[in-house]
């Protein structure tokens, strides 16, 4: 799978897009969606109340991953829900599917994979915790923005460059190598937007501190959340006394509860797809004649 196709983003955030791919395959085989992306969604969906428009469709881009699903269907219970699957598809097919006890239920969403998608057909695009771990955002931004109505708008999420900024910190103290990538900026994100066609883009963010009890239990939620992306991380196999290093390193972020402590950037953007702006040609040619004829209009 190749890098972004912009090589300063790739350069910037590092990430490399072979190890990106192997765990967007792992993390969509999971049998649940990670409690972290459904806390998160449910943050997100507080943001709905900002948006007063009239929305037929949603789009829930990789929704067996980010979730939010009740809560969109709680927000617009009326509305055409759609999730948009591909490395997922079958799976989320039989997830939705209706019950045998209850065969005559209509299912909760359709499912679509993003190629099938038609050109403004929904008012609202839905992605939770996706951007970030994205290799080609200007892509799938132009995605979104192409499925959007006019006057539609995009509710994204994902992680900004303070996220698990201890676990760096405990990283470079030992010499092991970049950890994470160096996440897009808001910023950034938000002139990304501008470049895709979006319109009137806001973006916030929040920093959420999480604790566990133990390193084993940090370890577990942090194989949930993905894996090492850096395209400069150590490339090989770990081995078991280097994971007892590791509990041993990371004990160092206990609190003054006892608690080990990490930083979350959440990330929250949303915009608009404005009404397409008429052409304005580079130049205009003008006679002498017309001139002299408005001209005589305008003494009139």
């Amino acid at each position: 799978m190749p890098t972004d196709t912009d090589p300063s983003l790739a350069k910037a955030t590092r990430l490399q897009a072979a190890a990106l791919h192997r765990q967007a395959r792992r993390l969509l085989k999971a049998s649940a969606t990670p409690w972290l992306n459904e806390l998160l969604a449910v943050r997100m969906a507080e943001r709905l109340d900002w948006i007063k428009l009239d929305v037929q469709a949603v789009l829930q881009w990789q929704a067996l991953h980010g979730g939010g699903h009740a809560a969109l269907k709680g927000r617009y219970p009326a509305a055409r829900h759609v999730w948009v699957e591909d490395e997922a598809y079958q799976r989320a097919q039989a997830q939705l599917k209706p019950s045998r006890w209850q065969p005559w239920k209509a299912p909760q969403a359709q499912v679509v994979r993003a190629h099938e998608l038609q050109p403004g057909q929904a008012q609202l695009v839905w992605a939770n915790q996706l951007i970030h771990a994205h290799p080609h955002p200007r892509q799938l931004l132009a995605q979104w923005h192409a499925a959007l109505a006019v006057d539609g708008f995009v509710l994204f999420s994902g992680l900004g460059p303070d996220s698990f900024k201890e676990l760096r910190a405990v990283y470079a103290a030992q010499g092991w190598g970049p950890v994470t990538p160096q996440w897009v900026d808001l910023h950034d994100i938000g002139d990304m937007l501008i470049e895709t066609g979006f319109a009137e883009p806001v973006m916030d963010q929040e920093r959420i501190s999480l604790t566990w009890g133990d390193a084993d239990a940090l370890w577990r939620d942090l194989a949930l959340v993905g894996g090492n992306l850096h395209a400069d991380r150590f490339g090989g196999l770990r081995t078991p006394r280097w994971r007892r290093r590791w509990q041993d390193a990371v004990n160092a972020l206990r609190g003054p509860d006892g608690r080990l402590t990490m930083t979350l950037e959440f990330v929250c953007g949303h915009a608009i797809k404005a009404a397409p702006k008429l052409r304005v040609a580079d130049e205009t040619r003008v006679s002498v004649d017309q001139l002299r004829d408005q001209l005589r209009l305008t003494k009139r």
